[in-house]
């Protein structure tokens, strides 16, 4: 375990997740996240497997207990198990918790094995609708039966999952008990993720997409009897149990301000971009600073702190800073917490 000073913000919040996306790449364009026709990063602009073990190293170094691997789809990043083998000495030093995934799950029939020889144990798979041709329109490219066979080896390998299902109204409005059974069925746990309505993509109008966690919650407890959950992970989820089936369901309304005061997060893209706050657009760039002193840690850790120390205490989505192509800022990814 490193005596190093852990990162504290100016709230007096101790820093103790990131979250790292390690590729812009999908094999899916799922219609709320991206555009048919995207243009992915130069890779040169990308961190190597090599700067991502280095960058995540050095934040594990200052108290960083749990670490989420997101995209894009990160399991489509070539040579990307080389990268969670690295994090495995964190894992086994004691200096990390957590090493989890999100993904949409199109590549744990090839991964999901070697994830948990590296220490995974849990993964986030986000996957919005159990109707085969619903799931080809929503994500363009992808295959339900595909999925579906790596949640099975996924847990099959001893991996604990959780579906994140984004609410979209007059899409899967009619799916919510048929995934509630399948998840209690299944024994995993079901987060509802409520659209965050930044416009266009493409022909895809979002804020006609929206559907409130209120009304999908108001739903549910007209067949169940939901009890609310003390637990937190420090992010915007919460949690109910139902009492009828014992599981457990989230919900993430990324509009509120309901987790602000217990915020533990920040969030680091695969150019190197730290944002400390999802709902900012403040960020520090650490990739050069990285690449500058290849050396020596110690410029990258005085920019970490630097950064840390400009974390806000909440956040303001304001959703007219976008970028002018209409793609959605990778840093708000819809995939939970």
């Amino acid at each position: 375990m490193s005596n190093a000073p852990r990162l504290i913000d100016p709230f007096a919040r101790p820093i103790t997740y990131l979250r790292v996306s390690v590729t812009d790449r999908c094999d899916f364009r799922c219609v709320y996240c991206m555009s048919e026709n995207m243009t992915f990063l130069p890779k040169k602009e990308l961190l190597s497997l090599e700067e991502l073990d280095r960058m995540c190293s050095a934040f594990i170094g200052r108290g960083i207990r749990k670490l989420r691997i997101t995209g894009g789809e990160p399991l489509v990043r070539r040579g990307i198990m080389t990268f969670f083998d690295g994090m495995t000495r964190h894992l086994d030093s004691g200096a990390l918790e957590e090493l989890t995934v999100t993904t949409n799950g199109s590549q744990l029939d090839r991964f999901a094995t070697d994830l948990y020889a590296a220490g995974v144990r849990r993964i986030n798979v986000s996957l919005d609708t159990l109707d085969a041709a619903k799931f080809q329109k929503v994500t363009r490219w992808g295959h339900l039966a595909k999925v579906l066979s790596g949640i099975e080896a996924a847990r099959n390998a001893g991996l604990r999952v959780k579906v994140n299902t984004v609410a979209l109204k007059g899409f899967n409005e009619d799916e919510l008990f048929p995934l509630a059974a399948w998840c209690a069925r299944e024994d995993m746990d079901l987060t509802f993720i409520e659209v965050m309505p930044m416009g266009d993509l493409g022909n895809e109008d979002r804020i006609g997409q929206y559907w409130p966690i209120t009304d999908l919650r108001a739903r549910l407890a007209t067949r169940f009897t939901l009890t609310d959950l003390p637990e937190s992970t420090g992010g915007p989820a919460r949690y109910v149990r139902l009492e009828e089936t014992g599981q457990k369901i989230g919900f993430i309304t990324p509009l509120t301000h309901n987790f602000c005061e217990s915020c533990n997060r920040v969030r680091m893209t695969c150019t190197g971009d730290l944002f400390m706050c999802l709902g900012q657009e403040d960020k520090a760039s650490l990739r050069d600073i990285l690449r500058a002193h290849p050396e020596d840690d110690g410029p990258l850790l005085r920019a970490i702190e630097a950064a840390i120390a400009r974390k806000p205490e909440g956040h303001d989505f304001d959703y007219s800073r976008q970028k002018p192509d209409g793609q959605v800022s990778r840093h708000m990814s819809h995939t939970g917490g």
